[in-house]
């Protein structure tokens, strides 16, 4: 797919006009500045350290060759031109082909208010196009607010790996959901 090809717009919940979109090269110091500000804030995601400027221009020269490829389904959120959320949907291989990873992220500020679900909801219909039959994802189990989320869609708690992340002191299980696509 081609680079900053718009796939929708809509208004946030709180009137904020939001583009979702796949990402192009002038996203770097945004996707960058987004990566490290959920690091900062110890987020629920399953990065722990920052991302150094070249760590970000080799993944994102390989995420951007990717999609160009079509190897996989790239999406960021654009709000007021500032790249604010990111999500991969990636197809597995050999004989899990019919399945699809995904991950999203969204930076404070901007949770709560519908760019996660549409986000989803656009990974859902990428997925269907690319005729996968089964989409998953893993979360921290202290992540309510995205597990809610994931359940919206029609995603469902499939497993649990009790204590699989230690942080902040303590242990927490990774929730792995399952959506079946029709």
């Amino acid at each position: 797919m081609k680079s900053g090809k718009i796939i929708r717009r809509f208004s946030a919940k709180d009137g904020r006009k939001a583009v979702l979109r796949t990402p192009k090269w002038e996203d770097l110091d945004d996707l960058l500045a987004l990566i490290n500000s959920l690091v900062e804030e110890k987020a629920d995601i399953f990065r722990a350290e920052r991302v150094s400027r070249m760590e970000e221009i080799d993944w994102l020269s390989r995420t951007l060759a990717g999609l160009e490829k079509d190897e996989f389904f790239f999406l960021v959120a654009e709000v007021a031109g500032k790249v604010i959320a990111s999500s991969d949907l990636h197809p597995q291989r050999g004989y899990d082909k019919h399945v699809g990873v995904i991950g999203i992220v969204i930076k404070r500020g901007f949770r709560d208010i519908g760019i996660g679900t549409e986000m989803m909801k656009t990974l859902v219909e990428q997925a269907q196009k690319m005729s996968l039959k089964v989409l998953t994802l893993s979360a921290f189990a202290t992540n309510k607010r995205a597990i809610h989320v994931y359940e919206k869609i029609g995603f469902v708690q499939t497993g649990r790996i009790p204590k699989k992340h230690f942080r902040n002191d303590q242990y927490i299980d990774e929730v792995i959901m399952t959506k079946m696509l029709e």
